[in-house]
């Protein structure tokens, strides 16, 4: 069936357009000021508002198989849509590890009965994220994963990490790193190493945890001409290590989150603000603002990492890593950059949110609202007062350090392949 939104704004070529939008469940036919109608399509009114790309988050958890006491494939997509995503990628780090082909092909058929939104799963660097044994990324290249990760781990040694890369580029796959040198943190760390952990009672972690590994890891990018992304920096040390290793040629990339964009060690009041790697400085929350803004770093990911409150109400030290991020990444990095501080345009956000991590990791006719795209986007009111409520989220997770924030947006509903998926309730 084809679908009309009329009386919208729509996102088209970088900018807000009063206009229309016709489109099928396979693909965007036609944008224009104005489109001539048929009797038999169906007409939906844009209500004056605001239509924009479905967003793209390359680092998501959905703790699903394994884990689902704290999210499931259906729960977290739904979260996804509500956010405004309509194509996320899952992070590996679940039970079973989809290492191997057999459990990949479980994993993907459990993905295509139960998701709510565009899935891609990862495979893991090494064998159930081990550290020991790289995984034979050619099986699963054959099943579409073309992306690899053991997120939640640095792999520690510097020859299995060699061996891995050589592997990953004659099979002419993408790694995306979560880099942690396990040297340089000490036991029951939960916060950035500084004056103000200290004064808290917390052990901190420093940055050259993350930073170290990272360099070490692009030297051999250099050299190996691999396809590599950096996951959640948080450093400016690992803001500079991405800026040298790309003015030397590197095939590299690196995202941030939104809670990285947008808190630092400071705000730290107890377990809700406790995610790895943590917030840092001040001075490294500027680092990863001008980064994104000059590329050194490449687009936002927001590592939505849902737990139990029963979990992340545990004292500081006991409490697990993590936030969940898909349902406020987008409201309130646009409400502080975007309507507060005018520091960035929709369309830089659009980009970095949306269009920028489709490119990066592959993804085609996705990212952007033009004739021939997919027909996945959300439609939002930007002038809205909204307070966000943990309660509502569509999310099990409700960890968030969020909550009582205000934001100007407010999510209305998000279709996915031509069909709403998603419409908040009045």
């Amino acid at each position: 069936m084809k679908t009309l939104i009329t009386n919208a704004k729509i996102f088209y070529q970088h900018h807000l357009m009063d206009g229309e939008m016709l489109f099928d469940e396979h693909e965007i036919l036609d944008i224009a000021p104005t489109i001539e109608r048929q009797e038999d399509w169906q007409v939906v009114d844009g209500q004056g508002l605001a239509v924009l790309p479905g967003l793209v988050d390359t680092h998501v958890h959905l703790r699903d198989p394994g884990y689902t006491t704290k999210e499931t494939i259906a729960t977290g997509t739904m979260a996804a849509a509500a956010g405004g995503y309509t194509t996320i990628f899952a992070m590996p780090n679940v039970k079973p590890f989809p290492s191997t082909a057999d459990v990949m092909e479980r994993y993907l058929k459990n993905i295509e009965e139960h998701a709510n939104v565009r899935v891609f799963p990862f495979g893991t660097i090494t064998n159930d994220e081990q550290g020991k044994v790289p995984t034979n990324y050619r099986a699963l290249k054959e099943l579409g994963i073309h992306w690899f990760s053991d997120d939640g781990v640095g792999i520690q040694s510097e020859e299995v990490m060699a061996l891995a890369m050589k592997r990953a580029k004659e099979a002419d796959v993408m790694f995306s790193c979560h880099t942690e040198d396990m040297v340089y943190r000490k036991q029951k760390a939960s916060v950035h190493e500084s004056e103000f952990a200290t004064q808290n009672g917390w052990i901190g972690i420093p940055s050259a945890c993350e930073s170290e590994q990272l360099k070490r890891d692009l030297v051999m990018v250099i050299s190996n001409g691999l396809k590599y992304h950096a996951d959640h920096i948080s450093a400016k040390e690992s803001v500079q290590a991405l800026h040298a290793a790309k003015a030397q040629g590197a095939d590299c990339s690196g995202e941030v989150t939104a809670h990285h964009l947008l808190l630092e060690d400071k705000d730290v009041k107890g377990p809700m603000w406790k995610m790895n790697p943590p917030l840092r400085s001040h001075e490294d929350r500027m680092a990863l603002i001008e980064g994104l803004e000059n590329g050194d770093l490449d687009f936002i990911a927001n590592d939505h990492a849902p737990h139990t409150m029963e979990e992340k109400t545990r004292p500081m030290e006991l409490s697990p890593f993590g936030i969940v991020a898909l349902e406020t990444a987008f409201p309130l990095l646009y409400t502080e950059f975007v309507e507060n501080q005018k520091r960035w345009s929709l369309n830089q956000l659009i980009g970095w949110m949306a269009e920028k991590p489709a490119k990066r990791f592959g993804l085609e006719k996705c990212g952007k609202l033009e004739i021939g795209y997919r027909p996945d986007f959300f439609i939002a009111d930007l002038n809205a007062d909204v307070t966000i409520d943990p309660d509502t989220f569509q999310s099990m997770g409700k960890n968030t350090p969020f909550a009582g924030w205000k934001s100007v947006v407010d999510i209305k509903q998000t279709w996915f392949e031509g069909k709403p998926v998603y419409t908040k309730q009045k």
